[in-house]
Parts: structure tokens; sequence; C-alpha cells
């Protein structure tokens, strides 16, 4: 798994200033409620009242948002990383949130890069209303997938040629067929040696 990427979500902000901090661990989507020391609604203002409608929103929201992208990113999701805004009745509500997920190619396996891909995108778009970053992270997702494609393509129809070759003594566009492959697989591991140091996150923000 790589490292979270520096992408950092929007804090919610309530009318009263206050503003999330930064929560951590996957267990958080689990629990019932958020943490807090709780204060008797009924003797909230009526704005109060009005925030906190809000808070529980989008706490249920950031949540189920998030919990869909781990499910569906299984092996390659890390853990649900919240961030939290303090309501006016004592409790901390999520706001914000992310899933860091693995997004670099399998080196020298393009095969499994393709099925990798295709995980990583239904982990990306599993929410029912997708971010502007996870659609941007779909979008990576199909250009990787692309590009092993074509890395596959191209090492098959060379290994095509190659007995064809043989037995016809022809063996130049063998050879021709070979050297475009390996340009192919070379560039395909270049792309995997620089897409596998960064991370790449999911993250909503309301």
């Amino acid at each position: 798994m790589t490292a979270i990427s520096g992408i950092s979500s929007a804090l919610f902000a309530v009318p009263g200033g206050a503003k999330a901090a930064r929560g951590g661990g996957g267990g958080q989507a689990a629990s019932s409620s958020p943490p807090g020391a709780p204060a008797a609604e009924k003797d909230l203002t009526e704005e109060q009242q009005t925030q906190l409608r809000e808070l529980k929103k989008t706490d249920a929201e950031v949540r189920t948002h998030e919990q869909a992208h781990k499910t569906a990113g299984g092996p390659y999701a890390g853990g649900i990383q919240l961030e939290y805004t303090t309501g006016p009745d004592g409790r901390r509500y999520a706001t914000a949130g992310e899933v860091p997920i693995d997004v670099s190619p399998v080196r020298n396996n393009p095969e499994a890069t393709i099925t990798k891909m295709e995980v990583v995108k239904r982990a990306a778009l599993a929410p029912q209303a997708p971010s502007p970053q996870d659609r941007a992270v779909a979008a990576q997702a199909d250009a990787t997938k692309a590009q092993a494609q074509t890395e596959l393509r191209q090492s098959r129809n060379g290994e095509g040629t190659e007995g064809e070759g043989a037995e016809t003594g022809g063996g130049g566009g063998a050879a021709n067929d070979r050297s475009a492959a390996r340009r192919a697989t070379e560039s395909y591991n270049r792309a995997a040696s620089a897409t596998a140091q960064p991370g790449f996150s999911f993250a909503i923000s309301a």
C-alpha cells in the first residue's frame, strides 16, 4: 500500500467558527455515534439546533461515502480517515474524509494491472455521488489500464509473429515486433516506477 497523498479535504465550518480536527483509522466509520460529551438538545438555541441537524446529516453522508470506497477498494484501499467538527451539543461529527488507494501498476504484469485498475475504478465511483477527486482517480485508473492493455497486446502480437517467422524463415518482421513489444514493456515499467512512489486518495469535502 502506498502512502496517503498530500491531498487534504476542505474543512466544514459551522456558523460558530469551529473547525474539524483530523481523526484517523478505519474503525471510525463503524462507530454508532461520534465521540464527545453530549449536551441536552433541548438547551440549544434554534440556530444551534439547525447547525446540529446539518452536522448529523453531513456525518452520515461522509461515513457512507468513505465506507463505499473502502468496501469496493478491497486490498488496494487503506483505512478511512475522517476530519471532525465539534457541534453545539459537544459531540464531534465527521465532516470530511478520505481513503488512500493504491493506483500504481503491477510491475512486469500488465494483466494483473488491468484487473487491479478495474477494482480501483469501481472503488473510486462506488459512492452514490462521486466527488471530483473520486472521478480523477477513476480517470487515472482508466489511463493506466489502457496503457497496460496496449503493452499486453503488443507483447502478444510479437510472440505470435515470432512463431510465424520461425516457421516461414522470415524473421525480420518478428524481430521488429519483438523490438516494439520490448519498447512497450520498457515504457510500461517506467510508468510503473513513476507511479509507485506517490499515493493517491479519495476525498470528500462537505
